[in-house]
């Protein structure tokens, strides 16, 4: 099964990561989250630590691009098929370094991907 990591999840009940956890889950996709604070969306637990995280196909952005640059590293490391940039996270220069390890960029919305059947 393919797995999706929720990268800048949120426990707050408004933002969009913590709705998108809910949607993928609702989708049937295997849903794995990393955020700045533990805890859990669901039954999904929200890691504070990369370290375990294994076997993504998709990483979903929600983290500005301010606050990118210092996981670019970490995220290459994990080695996923695609990287979808949400509206804010854009990054011109991320695009550009992920794009030379071979993986691909997608800049779209998960929650529109999601309802229109393009995920």
């Amino acid at each position: 099964m393919k797995t999706t990591l929720v990268f800048g999840a949120s426990l707050k009940t408004n933002r969009y990561s913590n709705i998108a956890i809910h949607r993928l889950q609702e989708n049937n996709i295997d849903t794995k989250a990393f955020g700045l604070r533990a805890g859990y969306v669901g039954s999904v637990q929200i890691k504070t630590n990369l370290s375990d995280i294994k076997n993504i196909d998709t990483i979903t952005l929600y983290m500005n691009p301010s606050r990118q640059s210092e996981y670019y590293y970490q995220i290459m490391k994990l080695a996923p098929r695609r990287v979808i940039f949400n509206p804010g996270t854009e990054n011109p220069e991320f695009y550009k370094l992920l794009g030379e390890k071979g993986i691909q960029v997608e800049v779209a919305c998960t929650l529109v991907l999601l309802a229109t059947g393009q995920y």
